[in-house]
């Protein structure tokens, strides 16, 4: 069994498990922090931006003035923000069979998987995931297509230059194999090839593996995967949580009793307790509110903005916000707040009960009644008539590169009576205003990541105890920050396998058992016989017949009798003569009654030696030795035919013959 590590990044992770002659890929997260590295797209023209001067090498031998723009100290690509994908050298993706999800954050690559590998499998993911993800994908695409930028920058990325580049440019990774984001076309191609399955649904995978998404408590049809053979089990466990938030809760009893447990998708923020990040949103949007600001809230369209709005729905009232207008800016705002509330089977026992009654599950389908909440697709058309200031807007995207979150910075950004309040842990808040400053406004950092934390973690492996643990390997050391702590890490016994991108691990369990069926004719002849108590064996003389990974004993067919010749033969073949199969021997010889059998037999001068696996019997006056071992038995005694025979006669008796 075999896993490959395609994704480095932790929290979107893309690995493929070969097991029992299946090819399975397990998430194919995007890693988006390389846009990082990019200038931002602004909507309406931005001076600032195009005035900024570009980047000349200090001896001046390299100039990439046109490809390279320098912001406070920081040097930027001027050009369509390109994405980290999975590694596509490691092996060929285009003989993966499937491909499971375990949430909407963990498929943002599918359509560079399934449109350019050859890939012709499966996808499997809840519909909450696939609806979601739609909407994430649509949304990605959106953001790009309406501001194209004509140039495409790649001289940057020649390894002699990029080695002269300023950090964090010349620290990049693999830049040759970034990629521009897909079109639609690509994003609906990949998506009709998804399946949709539900929590502890079994699907068979060529009769050889069954997988089941269990509910992983993270966010909306969020999923772990069991994958099991008859012997095997192997547990998937990403992007999970214990704590009470909107989904379904975390199903942990099936997890239990794993031969491997791969681990991924562990909180980002082990320090930041997710409750204690939600009062601090509420108090800095209030403050900021009262001193006559506008808060801006970066975020994506689907998750923690549910939480959010719930949050801020009992918090308005009590801090007197109630005329202050909240807006969601989004191309898929509308569906995205009507999604969450449709999917009610998947969500926790508290929110589904609402429905009967009926009530809409989430507050904000009120906030939105009563006019509290508005959401546009976009900051042109009503939005620019309906604006009203103080106010605050959720928007994407959280790297801020793209979306309508540029205009905001950019209109917002020189008063320090407004604030922008980061609220997704995917990016470093201060690589993300870098091409912002100076900036004049408040910038708040509350990280809400409601997945496992260290503590959490080691609790859970305790109550599932699975035999080994596969993760990244950040998990298996302390943050770079804070190297002393020994509580941000997994500590096990026996410990992690760690994996990094491009690794392959062997994972350390070997397949013991297959599982055979037998005909019931044939099982009819069998003659068992008990070798020990409870115990019972039975001989058999079978065709092993092996299809789609279902393997069958059948009877050994009779051979078809000979057809009559017209010729006449001179001399009758006779059949060949079939012998009879010696008999199986099974028992074990004890020692001391097998000394004494040599002995009545006048065999006395026998020297005994212990060896690993048995015994060794010297008989010295024969010069012959006798081999007692587990697993067979061996005389060794030159031209002494009449010995031998006698010496294999005394050792049958106290085996058993079948």
């Amino acid at each position: 069994m075999k896993l490959y590590c395609l994704s480095g990044h932790p929290t979107l992770p893309c690995n493929v498990l070969k097991f029992k002659s299946t090819t399975i890929m397990l998430d194919c997260g995007l890693d988006t922090t390389s846009v990082l590295n990019f200038l931002p797209l602004p909507l309406v023209h931005s001076p600032r931006l195009s005035k900024l001067p570009g980047w000349i090498s200090k001896d001046g031998t390299v100039n990439l003035e046109k490809e390279l723009k320098e912001c406070a100290g920081r040097v930027f690509v001027d050009s369509q923000p390109e994405f980290c994908l999975p590694e596509r050298e490691l092996l060929d993706l285009s003989t993966i069979d499937v491909i499971l999800i375990s949430n909407y954050h963990c498929m943002m690559a599918l359509p560079y998987i399934t449109e350019h590998t050859g890939f012709t499998g499966t996808v499997y993911a809840t519909e909450p995931t696939l609806q979601i993800g739609r909407l994430l994908m649509e949304e990605l695409v959106n953001f790009m297509e309406r501001v194209p930028k004509a140039q495409s920058a790649t001289c940057w990325k020649n390894k002699e230059i990029q080695r002269m580049l300023p950090g964090p440019l010349k620290d990049a990774v693999d830049v040759w194999t970034w990629k521009r984001c897909y079109s639609m076309q690509e994003v609906n191609s990949a998506l009709s090839k998804v399946q949709l399955v539900g929590y502890s649904q079994k699907v068979e995978l060529f009769g050889a593996v069954q997988v089941s998404p269990l509910s992983s408590g993270y966010s909306l049809g969020s999923s772990n995967w069991i994958i099991q053979s008859h012997h095997e089990k192997v547990s998937y466990v990403s992007g999970s949580s214990l704590l009470t938030t909107h989904p379904q809760p975390m199903d942990q009893s099936s997890l239990k009793n794993s031969d491997v447990l791969i681990l991924t998708g562990l909180t980002q923020m082990p320090t930041a307790n997710p409750d204690g990040m939600l009062g601090e949103f509420c108090s800095n949007l209030a403050m900021t509110i009262r001193a006559g600001g506008n808060v801006l809230v970066p975020c994506y369209s689907s998750g923690v903005i549910y939480d959010l709005l719930e949050c801020l729905y009992q918090f308005i009232d009590n801090a007197n916000l109630g005329t202050t207008p909240f807006y969601f800016i989004s191309p898929v705002a509308n569906s995205s707040l009507e999604f969450s509330q449709i999917f009610a089977e998947w969500l926790c026992h508290n929110k589904q009960t609402k429905v009967y009654l009926p009530e809409p599950p989430f507050p904000h389908a009120e906030l939105i009644q009563t006019n509290k909440l508005k959401h546009y697709p976009s900051i042109h058309g009503d939005f620019s008539s309906e604006f009203r200031q103080p106010c605050v807007v959720f928007t994407g995207h959280p790297s801020l590169r793209f979306g309508d979150v540029v205009h905001f910075m950019e209109l917002w950004g020189k008063s320090g009576l407004n604030t922008v309040i980061f609220t997704e842990p995917d990016f470093s808040y201060l690589d993300a205003l870098a091409p912002y400053q100076p900036l004049a406004m408040k910038c708040v950092y509350c990280p809400i990541d409601t997945r496992l934390n260290f503590h959490q973690v080691s609790k859970f492996l305790k109550e599932v105890q699975p035999l080994h643990v596969v993760c990244p390997e950040q998990y298996t050391q302390p943050p770079l920050t804070q190297s002393h702590r020994s509580d941000l890490m997994l500590e096990l016994q026996p410990p992690p396998m760690p994996y990094r991108r491009c690794a392959v691990l062997n994972l350390p369990f070997r397949r013991c058992y297959e599982r055979v069926y037998i005909l019931p004719e044939l099982a009819n002849s069998l003659v068992p016989s008990e070798v020990k108590p409870g115990i019972t064996v039975a001989t058999v003389s079978a065709v092993l017949h092996s299809k789609d990974n279902k393997h069958t004993l059948q009877s050994v067919p009779k051979p078809p009798p000979a057809a009559p010749s017209k010729k006449r033969k001179r001399v009758i073949e006779e059949p060949p003569a079939t012998l009879a199969p010696k008999p199986l021997l099974s028992g074990a010889v004890p020692l001391e009654a097998f000394l004494a059998t040599l002995q009545k037999h006048g065999i006395t001068e026998v020297k005994v030696e212990e060896t690993g696996e048995g015994h060794i019997l010297h008989l010295q006056a024969e010069d012959t030795l006798i081999q007692l071992e587990e697993d067979g038995t061996h005389i060794v005694c030159d031209n002494n035919e009449p010995l031998r025979t006698t010496l294999r006669d005394l050792v049958l008796r106290f085996l058993q013959k079948l």
